[in-house]
């Protein structure tokens, strides 16, 4: 079994696989280190759902890391996967090794997410230093020691840029203030709180940045109101001083591999289409992780990397012989995506459908449906599309189901 990267996903998937019976594991992963983006996450927050505690980004990644050395999987990092052929052939290429092709008979797609770059924004101005994404911003402070800038207004509420409100807030710099696009943040509502209330970092929602100011240095930025069409609302324009611009508008799931073999990509998450196995419509090829969607807390990326590993497993070790009837799980009101987006039900265990709504929705109700009758509807306090949510389809009713049987999730208002 080869895993295309290194990170939390790759690592849970790998050990996974390790524990159900697979002896050839190979780990390939293009960073000099394991541990993927947590390596720079030095915050705490991680591993409240999977481990009980509250670690910091490294903290996490090192227990897999521990775990794997114990083990006989091959890694191999400062490795770079260029192809995977129909016959599920690797092509890397490494500064030790060389050119390599590895033959395997599964595969595992963990290679992660991307931040949305400058390029994807239609913001007027010049291309002065200053502007850079916030993972960026991350990496500079966390682990190279360096401060991108002394005022700084970060674009985008997602996790990240919430998260370095913070971080750029406790090492001096002065955080004017996030704008966001949407009436609606992006982030977990944790991070609202932690990093803008408790700091006085004000949330500006249905605003943006228009114009960026400054030849070499950035000096400022144009900010303004946006209408329901996202619209600039005219007479809102504000200019405001600043040296940094942040930009944490968007995830992207690493999929350049996962395309150049055909793999079926879902619209709206931008992953593969996968079954309950985490595996793809390409036979014994799987994904995990933020490859397949973003994920908002990594502790649920480890407990789906380690069904893609299972199921990889069972597909090496063929126990996965058994009838394959699919059905797909229907989006209903306010549902944005759903994973997985087909189910087998011959596969006999319980599947959990992972989600995210369109909108913030306060004391709503989540619906599971299967052929009009309502198998589960519990009541949410508050869902937003910053935070994932789930539903859990049990063996039973999934034995009871036919080809043509609908499943459709929705949100109560």
């Amino acid at each position: 079994m080869v895993v295309i990267g290194g990170g939390p996903a790759g690592l849970a998937a790998a050990l996974r696989a390790r524990d159900c019976g697979v002896k050839r594991i190979v780990v390939l992963e293009r960073a000099d280190t394991l541990g993927g983006i947590l390596e720079q996450c030095i915050h705490t927050g991680f591993g409240l759902h999977y481990f009980g505690e509250e670690l910091s980004g490294p903290e996490y990644a090192h227990r897999f890391i521990e775990l794997l050395q114990k083990t006989d999987i091959t890694v191999m990092t400062d490795t770079m996967v260029i192809g995977i052929d129909k016959n599920r052939v690797v092509t890397a290429v490494s500064p030790e090794h060389g050119l390599m092709k590895i033959e395997a008979k599964a595969v595992v797609l963990a290679m992660g997410c991307r931040e949305r770059p400058r390029g994807a924004l239609a913001i007027a101005g010049s291309r002065p230093a200053g502007i850079m994404t916030a993972g960026t911003a991350q990496k500079y402070v966390n682990l190279d020691g360096y401060m991108p800038g002394k005022k700084v207004v970060i674009l985008g509420s997602g996790d990240i840029g919430l998260i370095m409100a913070r971080r750029m807030t406790l090492e001096g710099a002065e955080v004017k203030m996030v704008c966001e696009l949407m009436p609606f943040s992006g982030g977990l509502t944790r991070n609202i709180v932690q990093c803008l209330d408790d700091f006085n970092i004000p949330l500006r929602l249905s605003c943006t940045v228009i114009k960026t100011h400054g030849r070499e240095r950035l000096e400022g930025v144009t900010v303004a109101n946006v209408n329901e069409r996202f619209e600039v609302v005219p007479g809102t324009e504000e200019f405001v001083e600043c040296d940094t611009l942040l930009l944490s508008v968007g995830l992207i799931p690493e999929n350049e591999l996962t395309k150049e073999l055909g793999i079926a990509l879902d619209s709206v998450t931008g992953g593969p289409i996968v079954d309950e196995m985490r595996q793809t419509e390409f036979e014994g090829v799987f994904a995990c992780g933020n490859v397949l969607q973003v994920h908002d807390l990594v502790d649920y990326v480890t407990l789906e990397a380690q069904l893609a590993g299972e199921g990889a497993a069972n597909y090496i070790l063929g126990n996965n012989q058994a009838e394959k009837v699919y059905v797909r799980p229907e989006c209903g009101l306010g549902v944005r995506y759903l994973v997985p987006q087909k189910i087998n039900i011959k596969n006999h265990r319980d599947v959990k459908l992972y989600f995210r709504v369109n909108a913030i929705y306060k004391n709503a109700r989540v619906v599971l449906e299967v052929d009009g009758t309502v198998i589960s509807n519990k009541r949410k306090v508050k869902l937003a599309p910053g935070e994932m949510e789930d539903v859990l389809l049990k063996a039973e009713v999934l034995a009871a189901m036919r080809e043509d049987s609908r499943v459709l999730v929705r949100v109560d208002v």
